[in-house]
């Protein structure tokens, strides 16, 4: 199901969207959480990203496994794996602070909606979330660029 789309490996199609995605949500969830007067307008968009982001990222995740099964398979040299093997564990702890990431925005999201049962919740709990997105931004922000830089890398070097 990742292997290929139109003849093409599935991770280099998909990874685009999570090169742009990640950052979109780490960005808007942290404007959300320190921009108050900002949220009626940002909700909607941080909880679509908050949903779509770690799926995007989970297929790019599992069609890089599939790639790396088949250079696996064809007998890729054992130095051009390792180098695949290192993109692919920043690419495992990504989808992890991307997950953490999505769920924490959209605690964030519900604290903050005004419901009638988010009333009674403590006032620091929008805080505590926001400084919560605010680390876990910084680490998807990391590792998005780790796992982007290690795999452009390695095609532009000619490993892949």
């Amino acid at each position: 199901m990742f292997r290929e789309v139109n003849g093409l490996p599935g991770h280099v199609l998909v990874v685009h969207a999570a090169v742009v995605l990640v950052p979109l949500l780490a960005l808007l969830s942290v404007a959300y959480g320190v921009l108050p007067r900002w949220r009626p307008r940002m909700g909607w968009a941080v909880a679509v990203l908050a949903v779509l982001t770690p799926i995007v990222t989970w297929v790019a995740t599992e069609s890089g496994e599939e790639l790396e099964e088949v250079l696996r398979s064809r007998g890729y040299p054992p130095e051009g794996l390792q180098k695949i093997h290192e993109h692919s564990e920043y690419g495992e702890n990504l989808l992890w602070f991307t997950v953490g990431l999505a769920m924490a925005a959209l605690l964030l999201l519900l604290v903050t909606s005004g419901l009638a049962r988010t009333r009674n919740l403590p006032r620091w709990l929008p805080l505590v979330l926001t400084a919560v997105v605010v680390v876990l931004a910084v680490f998807a922000l990391i590792y998005v660029y780790l796992t982007g830089d290690s795999g452009a890398k390695m095609v532009w070097s000619g490993i892949v």
